[in-house]
């Protein structure tokens, strides 16, 4: 018996965990929506900043125009991908905010919102995974070193630096 209500007590806290890291993701993305990446662009807006972030990988990786076109692909890919799972929920903090509004947590409210996100997760990313493997690829050993060489020194392509 005191097993069993170790286990239980074990799954909530981990199913909570995870709630947590999701809406915790979510409010950062929706912190970040003054900042060039965030959800309150424009198609146009984010269209420029798209060019200006493969324009700058260009440069820097030195891309042909058929990597830069796979890599504008996989941008896309990601930023439908992340517009699905903030599309979901307008205010990831409303919803955090309603799952500890009563005097009791929401336990099946959170594990429905847990199973949502992993549900819009695993829908989008196969074809988000299939465009980073077509730019990676198309990219010649060269290329693919420095790029390992940008992302070991925590900069990355989305850095200001």
């Amino acid at each position: 018996m005191k097993y069993l209500f170790q286990s239980r007590i074990r799954r909530f806290l981990w199913g909570l965990l995870g709630v947590a890291l999701i809406v915790s993701g979510l409010s950062a993305c929706g912190l970040h929506c003054g900042h060039s990446w965030g959800a309150s662009l424009s198609q146009a807006q984010w269209l420029q900043q798209r060019d200006k972030l493969v324009q700058r990988a260009a440069s820097k990786l030195d891309l042909s125009a058929e990597q830069k076109q796979l890599l504008g692909t996989f941008s896309d890919k990601l930023a439908a991908q992340r517009q699905a799972m903030l599309g979901a929920h307008a205010d990831p903090r409303a919803e955090l905010q309603s799952l500890i509004a009563g005097p009791k947590f929401d336990g099946a409210k959170a594990q429905a919102l847990l199973t949502e996100q992993t549900q819009l997760l695993q829908a989008r990313s196969p074809e988000t995974l299939a465009a980073l493997a077509a730019f990676y690829d198309s990219l010649n050993p060269a290329q693919q070193q420095q790029l390992r060489a940008l992302m070991d020194r925590h900069q990355g392509w989305f850095s200001h630096g």
